[in-house]
């Protein structure tokens, strides 16, 4: 009888590891990091503050398979607090064309807007800056986002 709890109980701790695995593999599949690194080296934090700030190697994190840096210990902390909170939508990807069409372009880190208390990244370079497109209908664009990120992160 103890053999048969001890056995299914491996098993079960082995399923919840495999899943975790499989779910950090599908993230750094997904996520907009660049040789394992989150915004660009950017504090997520830092983004609900007055204006985002690159974050130093010597406080970084690496949750669910994906590392990010932060300025200082104490925004550290308040990541490890509420990871989801701080995780910028469509992983890191940018919100208007992940609406508009599903794909993952890159972004600006610098070119950002604060949604329901949720962070979310917009392509900004040759003259093109998507944030005023999203704003335009932002919410029409979040709900088709929404879709194509469910369909990004499926197996």
């Amino acid at each position: 009888m103890k053999l048969k709890a001890l056995l299914t109980f491996s098993l079960v701790l082995y399923s919840i590891f495999a899943v975790s695995q499989e779910s950090s593999k599908i993230r750094q599949n997904q996520f907009n990091i660049e040789e394992g690194l989150a915004l660009k080296g950017f504090d997520p934090v830092s983004y609900f503050g007055k204006r985002p700030a690159k974050g130093k190697s010597s406080y970084k994190l690496r949750y669910q398979g994906i590392t990010y840096y932060f300025k200082n210990q104490e925004n550290l902390q308040r990541f490890k607090r509420n990871p989801k909170k701080y995780e910028p939508a469509y992983g890191g990807w940018c919100a208007y064309a992940m609406g508009a069409n599903g794909e993952k372009v890159e972004v600006n880190p610098e070119t950002f807007k604060i949604i329901n208390d949720r962070l979310y990244l917009f392509y900004n370079k040759f003259f093109n800056n998507t944030l005023d497109s999203w704003n335009k209908n932002e919410d029409q664009l979040m709900r088709q986002a929404n879709q194509h990120w469910k369909n990004h992160l499926s197996p």
